[in-house]
């Protein structure tokens, strides 16, 4: 690995980039409350932060990414529109792969701008690739709005159309939610019993655990109401399918994107979106006929993006982590802005791997 002044040396070199961009230094604390990630993401993020705690502060988390701190404080004090750059270390856990880092040295850049999102986008994929240099590197992009506006247009419960939408982000659990609502898979023996009894409760077990009765048996009535619900139709699962499997070039994909509008109108925004951007992307001089766009891509990334997602990759290095990341997280600021919000978007780059691949490690 690169040693850790040259890594720093290289996140002053592409922070310099991007405060040139016309970016504000942007600094905040290692630790971060735990209780805003936990309330954003859930208790799944324990899997991927480090958690510690205090008698005075609570539970705190070393800093998994910037993007959150920085909304917090655009939300609270920023001017519009905005810029903000960062350079600093990022913590994540590996459970999985002792080989891949814990802790690696994050540079990003943010764009706060209600005025032209589509131009955002364009701007800080092209921001991105330009700091890159001269490394050879795939890009490849997706659009987490087109398939969230697919869920969102489904002829089915609000309630079930909630619990897809969460889980967009965790392919398996989507994929297991929308088998369920399609019938496609059986419903389990345990829960048809619980179903079909007249008194849950029955039989004197001990009231145990966190949940109350009320909310147990809350939960009895969702699964009934759901139960109750009509199957989603063979053809609107086709048609989710056919637009999660769309991998090609740019072009290509918003062509096959827009046959899939044709038979699923709820899309048909979403993919003039995605042309629109495209030409934005020409403009700043991008070889869109030579990008690819994948529309599952961002999917296993931190929750917060909700539309326009980009990363770049080694060329014959499938192994080795994205050296940037980014996308749009216009729904956060919602989340964080106590009532207010702002189109938003950013990316990140890892001057450890750039150097690592300049060596020809």
């Amino acid at each position: 690995m690169p040693e850790n002044a040259r890594v720093r040396a290289e996140a002053a070199r592409l922070r310099a980039l991007f405060e040139a961009e016309g970016a504000q230094g942007f600094e905040t604390s290692i630790l971060q409350p735990a209780e805003v990630l936990l309330d954003l993401y859930g208790e799944d993020i324990r899997a991927r932060a480090y958690v510690t705690s205090d008698a005075l502060r609570g539970e705190q988390m070393l800093r998994p990414d910037f993007t959150v701190p920085v909304v917090q404080a655009h939300m609270a004090y920023g001017a519009e529109p905005a810029r903000y750059t960062y350079a600093g270390e990022v913590f994540r856990r590996q459970e999985d792969d002792p080989d891949r880092e814990n802790e690696f040295m994050q540079v990003g850049y943010e764009v706060f701008d209600r005025e032209n999102p589509i131009d955002s986008d364009a701007e800080v994929f092209s921001v991105i690739q330009s700091a890159l240099g001269g490394a050879r590197l795939r890009a490849a992009t997706g659009d987490i709005g087109i398939l969230m506006a697919a869920v969102a247009g489904l002829q089915t419960t609000d309630a079930r159309k909630k619990a897809l939408r969460r889980h967009i982000w965790h392919p398996r659990r989507f994929r297991a939610l929308l088998d369920r609502y399609s019938g496609r898979s059986p419903v389990p023996a345990a829960r048809k019993a619980l179903l079909a009894a007249a008194d849950p409760f029955a039989g004197g077990a001990p009231e145990i655990g966190l949940r109350s009765r009320a909310e147990v048996e809350a939960r009895i009535e969702a699964l009934k109401a759901d139960a109750a619900a009509a199957p989603i139709s063979e053809r609107e699962v086709k048609l989710l399918d056919a637009l999660l499997q769309v991998r090609e070039t740019l072009p290509n994909a918003l062509e096959h994107l827009r046959d899939i509008a044709v038979d699923m109108p709820a899309i048909g925004k979403a993919v003039d979106r995605l042309a629109r951007r495209m030409k934005a992307l020409e403009k700043r001089g991008i070889d869109v006929a030579a990008l690819d766009f994948e529309a599952s891509y961002g999917r296993t990334s931190m929750e917060y993006y909700d539309g326009f997602v980009f990363g770049f990759y080694a060329e014959g290095r499938p192994g080795l982590p994205a050296v940037a990341t980014g996308g749009r997280y216009d729904a956060l600021t919602r989340v964080l802005g106590q009532g207010r919000e702002i189109p938003a978007v950013g990316g990140v780059v890892r001057p450890g791997l750039l150097l690592q691949l300049e060596a020809g490690q």
